[in-house]
C-alpha cells in the first residue's frame, strides 16, 4: 500500500469535523426558530443552548482532543518512513471509530457505546505511538 494514501483517514477526519460545524450551525438556527435558547447567555455560556445543540457541540469540542494525537502521530510516522500496513490498519481503526463515536453522540448519545468508541480509538492511537518507538529505537 502507498504511504500516501495514510492521509486518506487524516482527510476523512477532517472532513467529519466540518461537518459537525454545519450539523452545529443547523441545530443553533433550528434552536432559535423553536425559541429554545436564551439569548442574554447564549454568547458565553453552553447552557443556554438547548441539549441538542449542546451534542454537537461537544462532540466538536472532543474533534480537537485525541485526533489532534492522531494527526501529530500520522506526521511522525511519515517523517519516520515508518508507514506499513500496521500504521494504515491503526489510521483506519481510528477514524472508523470517530466516525462511530460522533454518530453516536450527536444521535442517540448512548455513553457506554461512545466510550466503546472511544476506547477503540485511543488504543488505535497507542498502537501508532508503539509503531513510532520502534521505528525511532530501530
Amino acid at each position: 500500500m502507498a504511504d500516501q494514501f495514510i492521509f486518506i483517514p487524516v482527510l476523512i477526519q477532517v472532513f467529519l469535523t466540518l461537518l459537525l460545524f454545519v450539523a452545529l450551525l443547523k441545530r443553533k438556527k433550528k434552536a432559535i426558530a423553536d425559541k429554545t435558547v436564551n439569548h442574554d447567555r447564549r454568547g458565553l455560556h453552553d447552557d443556554a443552548w438547548p441539549d441538542s445543540v449542546m451534542q454537537v457541540n461537544n462532540n466538536i469540542r472532543n474533534q480537537f482532543e485525541v485526533p489532534v494525537l492522531f494527526y501529530a502521530l500520522i506526521m511522525v510516522l511519515w517523517s519516520l518512513d515508518a508507514i506499513n500496513i500496521y500504521a494504515h490498519a491503526l489510521a483506519w481503526i481510528f477514524v472508523l471509530t470517530r466516525l462511530a463515536h460522533a454518530y453516536v453522540h450527536t444521535g442517540s448519545n448512548f455513553v457506554p457505546l461512545r466510550l466503546r468508541m472511544f476506547s477503540f480509538g485511543i488504543y488505535s492511537v497507542l498502537g501508532m505511538i508503539v509503531l513510532a518507538g520502534i521505528a525511532i529505537a530501530g
